[in-house]
């Protein structure tokens, strides 16, 4: 489960995973008293609970920690764990595609950041379908579903209410790109097609989310698995 909370990462590995210690900026216990200015770099914090979840969301919803880069909980109990941390938000389901054609990935321009399109299903629609069409509503092309990519979660909050929103990713190849152009209902100021590099230059101006995204699926492009 890949959760973006303020656009910070919150990973939740279950304890006897494999973990190395050197990639972590500091490594605290659940009882150990910490503050929000104690959370700097990549931390990890062991024998996570519900209460530390509790205390955790809050601090990361109501401060803005920007010199924490992610968070790594280690449980005993991770699905617990992970159905309570999603008991705490409404979720609501989306979903979007990393279009590709000769090589060049679709990237979209939106209220100041880099994005890749995606939005809300709609009621009763499947993932694949709702993907399709929000693809080819936002950029107005016409694409088709080829693999798969992990979902990924983030929260904000709207009319009082904690959201949690599950995105469904999929590789998607452009089949006709003839008409292009941003859907500007959806304040989509730019639709442009970028080399890997280009996208790569371009990620410090995007969500987290979709940073993630992105490099999981270069990185699978050079393991060979797309």
């Amino acid at each position: 489960m890949n959760v973006f909370i303020n656009d910070i990462p919150l990973i939740l590995k279950k304890a006897g995973q494999k973990v190395y210690k050197h990639e972590y900026d500091l490594i605290l216990k659940a009882s150990e008293q910490f503050t929000s200015k104690d959370l700097i770099g990549d931390v990890l914090i062991k024998d996570a609970d519900n209460a530390l979840i509790d205390r955790l969301v809050r601090l990361m919803e109501v401060k803005k920690l920007k010199k924490l880069k992610s968070l790594t909980l280690i449980t005993e109990k991770k699905q617990k764990l992970t159905e309570y941390l999603k008991d705490q938000f409404k979720i609501i389901k989306a979903a979007g595609g990393l279009v590709i054609k000769d090589g060049k990935i679709l990237m979209i321009y939106r209220l100041g950041t880099w994005d890749l399109p995606k939005g809300k299903l709609e009621k009763k629609e499947d993932v694949e379908s709702g993907a399709l069409r929000e693809v080819e509503e936002e950029c107005n092309i016409q694409v088709e579903i080829i693999d798969k990519l992990p979902k990924t979660w983030h929260s904000y909050a709207y009319k009082g209410k904690k959201i949690l929103k599950r995105t469904s990713w999929f590789v998607m190849n452009c089949t006709d790109d003839s008409l292009m152009k941003p859907q500007a209902e959806e304040f989509i100021e730019e639709v442009r097609w970028m080399t890997p590099e280009e996208v790569m230059e371009v990620l410090p101006k995007a969500y987290t989310s979709i940073a993630f995204i992105v490099r999981h699926y270069l990185q699978s492009l050079k393991s060979g698995k797309v």
